[in-house]
């Protein structure tokens, strides 16, 4: 069983297990909450978290977002999976809608899930270092989880960190495409 077990003190945010593969922190931070620690995922699990500790059978990713006041992810759109989020500490502004335009506030314990295909965000409005438990639910047939950004976010990027650093985004689940037919997308 201690091979099942993983220790919050332990994890290593995903931003950090990339690094030695040229991933900027910088780069992740813009994309995701300050901190993502995986905790679980599928044994076949391709992405950024498939470095989590414990491997699990597929249907469910585990993690922990950690983010400091003010922190959120750019609005973005896991196209084939379900995002739930359960509040453990602070509050959070979960957005939704192509824009942003609908929100809702999560307080501690309270839970929400997000269907495929929703483009959706979260802040910590609180004035703490707040966390969230992230469960993604791929299809049982599908170990992945593609992840959509506006197609502006790619050429901030590239501008910012160079090419090789969206090209090795890309490799690991995220895309930047959203909006796009998923055809038309992987062959512009």
């Amino acid at each position: 069983m201690t091979a099942r077990v993983a220790r919050f003190k332990d994890l290593v945010p995903y931003s950090k297990q990339y690094t030695n593969a040229g991933i900027p922190i910088e780069a992740f931070e813009r994309l995701t909450a300050r901190s993502v620690y995986s905790i679980m995922a599928p044994q076949d699990y391709k992405g950024r978290s498939a470095m989590a500790p414990i491997k699990s059978l597929p249907g469910a990713v585990v993690s922990i977002a950690e983010c400091p006041p003010g922190d959120s992810p750019g609005l973005h759109c896991h196209e084939m999976t379900v995002e739930n989020f359960f509040c453990l500490n602070g509050r959070f502004e979960i957005l939704w809608g192509d824009h942003g335009e609908h929100s809702l506030v999560l307080e501690p314990l309270d839970f929400i899930s997000v269907p495929a295909g929703v483009t959706r965000s979260f802040t910590n409005i609180s004035d703490e270092v707040a966390r969230l438990l992230v469960i993604i639910q791929p299809p049982v047939d599908r170990s992945e989880d593609r992840v959509a950004y506006a197609p502006d976010f790619a050429k901030d990027l590239e501008a910012d960190f160079g090419g090789e650093v969206v090209d090795q985004l890309k490799a690991i689940g995220f895309k930047f495409n959203a909006g796009e037919p998923e055809d038309e997308a992987e062959h512009a």
